[in-house]
Order: structure tokens, then sequence, then C-alpha cells
């Protein structure tokens, strides 16, 4: 699975412990990202609905989160990937974009990349084995890059595993059935049916998903729009209809707060941590006034993000800064009905941190 800002994947065994504890049925994941939590609910037995605006996430809910492992194909999936690994790599917009005019992947596999996904676009497109192949390649091409995790830039020297070979796998998908959404959850809200747990886990800063993952979004797509700046992003990442409200301080809160009186859910799951736009006595009180019965803030101490620890050079590799910290704390929100947020919590009452609801 790939890396990813934000990832909850230290935290999914929690969040399906506390899931399964709640006894839901159904659940709904509304920024879903790459379907880390959405696939631990779906592996738990609750029927899952993954949502995101990101149109790669979209390829991974569809692969990992609606489609029923026992109801593909096994063997023609493969005979697909057997015939894919089989291709000659043959340069094209892919190489020229993030292998020679930027460094994100070295050039052998960059022609790979370049001429497997030409063929997926060109054989399987339309089929179920579509957004399989797709998550595929996009896995195979996130264990030979020469980044962090994000896609604002590169490593001044190849990464080691930039080497390797790329490598298509079997993805692991789960047996069962879902639903995979893409769009905005501030419309997508209005849309859904009534749920058992709904879990949020969205951005709280001002780095976009669109830009941290552009090299993702294109490879899905393959439109091969025209690029700018060092780590050559999409062109459209400049246009307002790409950019979150998620990711604007003075619209987020609002926006989010709407979010959760518009939701129809029995209890509410959200992620957030103590370096977010909005604070836990602001939650808890929001919480609270859209008629939560009872609100519980879990918090767990956690390492940040790698960048957060290298990312002090210049472009140049030259020291300009100190590190702040390396660990911050992660918190998970339980609100609703008194009897379900107790009885989702148990084992983790050490993890408490209660505030008292503002009169």
């Amino acid at each position: 699975m790939f890396k990813y800002i934000g990832s909850k994947r230290v935290f999914v065994p929690v969040l399906g412990s506390l899931a399964r504890n709640s006894g839901a049925r159904t659940a709904v994941d509304l920024f879903t990202g790459t379907t880390r939590v959405a696939q631990e609910f779906k592996r738990s037995g609750i029927v899952t609905t993954a949502a995101d605006l990101a149109t790669y996430s979209h390829v991974l809910a569809q692969t990992y989160i609606e489609l029923d492992s026992e109801a593909i194909d096994q063997t023609e999936l493969e005979d697909a990937l057997r015939y894919l690994s089989s291709l000659v790599g043959e340069a094209g917009y892919f190489t020229q974009t993030f292998c020679l005019d930027s460094r994100f992947f070295q050039p052998h596999n960059g022609e790979r990349i370049d001429a497997i996904r030409e063929a997926i676009e060109a054989e399987f497109c339309g089929t179920d084995l579509y957004p399989v192949l797709l998550t595929s390649l996009m896995e195979a091409a996130d264990r030979v890059d020469s980044t962090t995790g994000v896609q604002m830039a590169y490593l001044k020297d190849w990464a080691p595993r930039s080497y390797n070979d790329l490598e298509l796998k079997f993805p692991a998908m789960l047996p069962g059935t879902g639903i995979a959404l893409h769009g905005d959850a501030t419309q997508l809200i209005h849309d859904l049916p009534e749920t058992d747990l709904l879990y949020l886990d969205p951005p709280y800063n001002q780095h976009r998903y669109f830009t941290n993952y552009h090299i993702w979004e294109t490879l899905v797509r393959w439109d091969k729009p025209p690029t700018y700046g060092v780590a050559h992003k999409r062109i459209d990442s400049r246009d307002q209809a790409t950019k979150s409200v998620f990711n604007s301080k003075p619209r987020m809160k609002e926006a989010f707060f709407t979010l959760l009186e518009d939701a129809r859910a029995n209890l509410l799951l959200i992620s957030y941590n103590n370096e977010s736009w909005i604070t836990a006595d602001e939650m808890i009180e929001q919480l609270y006034s859209i008629g939560c019965e009872s609100v519980v803030k879990l918090a767990f101490e956690h390492s940040r993000y790698v960048g957060a620890r290298i990312g002090i050079h210049n472009p140049a590799g030259k020291k300009v800064g100190k590190i702040s910290h390396t660990r911050n704390t992660e918190w998970i929100f339980v609100a609703g009905p008194a009897s379900d947020v107790q009885q989702t919590i148990v084992g983790y009452e050490d993890h408490r941190k209660d505030v008292p609801p503002t009169n």
C-alpha cells in the first residue's frame, strides 16, 4: 500500500476494533484516500462505502471495496498481469515528464510504466479488471519511486529502491462487495443513505492531496496534461476547481462543521490531530451542538510524517532550519448515543481524554 501523508496505517487496527465494538453493520469512509480504513471495515464484515474526490483513490476503492475478490476470474487476472509484465518498455509521456524532465522514477521503469499503461487503456478499459490493473501499476510504481512519500519533490540522490525493476503484483483484494463513490464530500454527504457508522478523516492543513499525489492522478486519468514547476505538477492544479475547501484555513472549519450537521449516521468516528486547524475543544463542542448525546476523545502519541524530520534542507541540499518536533498527538473522536459510545470504546479507556460539553 502507498506511502501516503495522513495515512492511518498505524491506527487501522484501532479503528477496526472500534467499528467492531460498535456493532455497525454499515459504514461510510468519506475521505477514504488509500482505502486502508475502509478495507478494515470491509474485512470486519461491515458493508462499506468508500468515497473520495481523487480519481486515483476512486480506483483503489473500486478495487478494494467495490469488487468482490471471489467474483474476479483469478486466472484471467493472472494472465493479464503476466502479459503486461512481459511488455517491452517504450518511452512516452510518463518517461519524459517524470523521469527525464524530473527525477521521480528511473527511466528504465518509466518506459515500462508507459508501455503498461498504454496497454491497460487499449485492452482493458471498461472491464472489471481495469481498476485492478491500474491499482497494481500504481502500487508497483510506488515501490520504485524516489521520493519521501509525496510528489511535491524528488530526492536529490536516487533512492535505493528506484534501481529495482518495476514488478506488477496481485492486489490483495477482499471478499464481499461495497460501494465506491467519486466526488466532493460536501456534495456526497447529501446523497448517502443513513449509516450506522460514519468515519471522517478530512484534510486538516494547507497540503493538497491533488498536488501531493499528482503523478497518481495523471497515471490513472492518462490524460497527459501540460505540467509546470520542478515537480511537473498538472497544470490544472492551478484551477480553483481542483482546490478543496478543506485546505483553506479560513473556510475549512465551517465546511467541516456543516458536514457534521448534514451527516446521517448513528455513530461518528473522526480522526484528527493536535496540529490541525480545529482544536479538540472546538470539535467536541460542535459534536454536542449537533445533538450527539456523548462525545469521547481518545488520544494516541504518534511519530510525525518523515518529511517533518528531513524537510529542513533547501533544494540545493543546504540545511536551512531546525526540526521543531518529531511526534504529535492523534485524536479519535467517538460521538453518538451514550450507550453506543461506551460500547465502542471498550478496551480503550486508558486513551480517553474527557472534555465536558460547553453550556
